[in-house]
């Protein structure tokens, strides 16, 4: 596994952390992408959350992509990842600094980027990956999800963001995002910049169809 330590670097400043690719790919061209997948450092407390990590780690791999993830072997995103791996996908974990000794490294990775933060952590993600998939997860998926939504929003990206909403755990979620846009606090079109679904493969099959956002 190759590490690449940028701890040491002072913080980017916004023009250097932008997205170098701020599009998705459009169709016919998805046959291998970069899949970031944000979820959490747990596995949740029913089981289903992590039979579906597991699935969509599979799915992914025997698609022919690629997988950008926290970079941690523990809950969640341990299992997406380890099950990627073996199903033949290229790992790519990104792990700030000061997490290592909470979230154990995963030692399969093919590569391991060290960030100094978790800014510049969501900035590589972003920046690495032609679509979102999000899973179950805590307050830091969470942060992740509204990283990805509010840059979508700002046109920083048009890349797709998809929600896997095992056992409806995204459902508050949602409810939340209907009453920022019922209060007039973000317009109705944010609703087209992600897309919920409850399974894996829907997830998987969400990714490949959705173009170009204008």
């Amino acid at each position: 596994m190759a590490h690449r330590n940028t701890s040491g670097r002072s913080a980017p400043s916004a023009s250097h952390i932008s997205p170098p690719n701020d599009r998705a790919p459009s169709h016919g061209e998805n046959s291998s992408l970069t899949l970031c997948v944000f979820c959490g450092s747990s596995p949740g407390t029913h089981p289903a959350y992590a039979e579906a990590a597991r699935q969509l780690g599979k799915l992914i791999g025997a698609a022919g992509h690629r997988l950008v993830f926290g970079g941690g072997a523990v809950g969640l995103m341990g299992e997406v990842a380890r099950e990627a791996r073996d199903a033949g996908a290229e790992v790519i974990g990104i792990l700030p600094a000061f997490l290592r000794h909470l979230e154990p490294p995963l030692k399969s990775a093919e590569e391991l980027i060290i960030t100094p933060d978790l800014q510049q952590r969501k900035a590589r993600m972003l920046a690495m990956a032609d679509a979102f998939i999000h899973l179950p997860g805590g307050l830091g998926t969470m942060d992740e999800y509204f990283e990805v939504i509010t840059t979508a929003q700002l046109s920083v990206h048009r890349k797709p963001i998809v929600l896997i909403d095992v056992k409806q755990y995204f459902k508050p979620l949602k409810a939340l995002i209907d009453h920022i846009v019922a209060q007039g606090f973000a317009r109705p079109e944010v609703a087209a910049l992600h897309t919920f679904v409850a399974t894996p493969e829907e997830a998987m099959r969400a990714v490949s169809s959705l173009q170009v956002r204008a």
